[in-house]
């Protein structure tokens, strides 16, 4: 991911034991900081927050939800 976008779907490339947050959790993008730097909001089935970081583009991979088409 080279840049964040609000709202975007991210699951974590790897674990960050000081949050209790595990390589491929997904959270959702809440508030951007810079082209490279976010607060990602993780959330559980009944929609209670369980954790609220601020993570690096390099930390997390974009969901994709529909094919992916380039722009030439």
């Amino acid at each position: 991911m080279n840049e964040m976008e609000l709202f975007s779907v991210v699951a974590l490339l790897n674990d960050i034991p000081e949050k209790g947050l595990v390589r491929g959790q997904v959270g959702t993008v809440v508030e951007v900081y810079a082209p490279t730097a976010a607060e990602v909001e993780f959330i559980d089935d009944q929609g209670r927050t369980y954790a609220l970081t601020t993570l690096r583009a390099e930390q997390v991979i974009r969901l994709r939800h529909r094919p992916y088409e380039r722009v030439a």
